[in-house]
């Protein structure tokens, strides 16, 4: 099996990444199937295990900060110790980009959901939509169903998506696992529920660090996609939240190119406390809310944004293999 070691770095890592894309989506097209499924285990009975209710707030985030160390340190040896062994390198960075990548099952259930919400099955939107939400969906009405669909599907991408790709491509496999099974950890520990609010502290920020400059890129090309229309008003209402270490910039810019009104009050489901509201930022306030449509719409700005980023990617490693050749 060739290593394509003829090519660049850059083309050879791109070669790798397209690969794999085609491959998920083809497999995830057929199944559902989630590699990390033992790892979300894995996280649960840790933080079980460790994070305990009657530590004091500083204790139970340094709990937190040395469960993601004496995790992710084996882990980052283990496979690194794989990398140098292994022979087939194009084999092994495409089978760990392959478990990096978030599932593809996010556009299936979206569709069902807008099916759902078309037919007043209100019940089914619920179920299919809960399972890819940290958020309660037993109360949301149809208007926040959508909205919540909406924001479940750019948060996604961004995160399992557009940020592992993005650290793959700059840093190799390696990087992009880890950031995934980090990702994981701060899902599993969302700050937002009470009993994780301490402990899945530096998850959440290591994690909004990491994706900081990932998700900048792709809001700037979803601000340029709006240019001959309102990129200067869009410009104007999102630059307050460039430098934020958080993904707002990229909703208010979607909530904007979409003309509906995203954000505001969650309810989340701690199952160990009684359920809270938790009142986040509010985008694009004076515009009208979203309905079963605009989840399509959704879909089709956030795969457009990937398209363009493959696009300019594959022209940057065709210049490179042109200027390798010619000099």
């Amino acid at each position: 099996m060739t290593d394509f070691t003829a090519l660049s770095t850059f083309s050879n890592q791109l070669l790798i990444l397209l690969i794999v894309i085609l491959i998920k989506a083809i497999i995830s097209h057929f199944i559902f199937h989630e590699p990390l499924r033992f790892f979300q285990f894995y996280c649960q009975k840790l933080s079980d295990k460790v994070n305990k209710s009657q530590n004091s707030p500083k204790q139970q985030s340094i709990a937190g900060l040395v469960a993601i160390v004496i995790t992710l340190l084996p882990i980052s040896i283990i496979l690194w110790m794989f990398d140098i062994l292994v022979e087939v390198n194009f084999l092994w960075q495409a089978i760990l980009l392959y478990v990096a990548l978030g599932t593809f099952g996010i556009t299936q259930a979206s569709n069902i959901i807008t099916q759902a919400l078309t037919t007043k099955q209100n019940y089914l939107a619920k179920q299919t939509l809960k399972p890819w939400m940290l958020r309660e969906t037993e109360s949301l009405s149809a208007v926040g169903l959508s909205k919540a669909n909406i924001e479940m599907q750019l948060l996604r991408t961004l995160q399992q998506g557009y940020t592992v790709a993005f650290i793959f491509m700059l840093f190799g496999s390696l990087s992009a696992i880890c950031f995934r099974l980090l990702l994981e950890m701060h899902y599993c520990w969302n700050s937002k529920l009470i009993k994780y609010h301490n402990f899945g502290f530096y998850s959440k920020r290591l994690v909004n660090l990491i994706q900081w400059l990932p998700v900048r890129v792709f809001s700037l090309i979803l601000l340029l996609t709006s240019i001959g229309k309102n990129a200067t008003l869009y410009w104007r209402l999102s630059h307050p939240y460039f430098f934020k270490l958080n993904n707002n910039i990229a909703l208010i810019l979607l909530a904007l190119n979409l003309a509906v009104k995203l954000g505001g009050v969650a309810l989340y489901d701690d199952q160990q406390h009684p359920k809270e509201k938790l009142r986040k930022t509010s985008f694009n306030d004076l515009a009208r809310q979203p309905q079963a449509t605009d989840i399509i719409r959704a879909h089709k700005k956030i795969h457009g944004i990937i398209y363009i980023s493959l696009f300019f990617m594959i022209l940057l490693a065709a210049a490179i293999e042109f200027i390798a050749v010619n000099t």
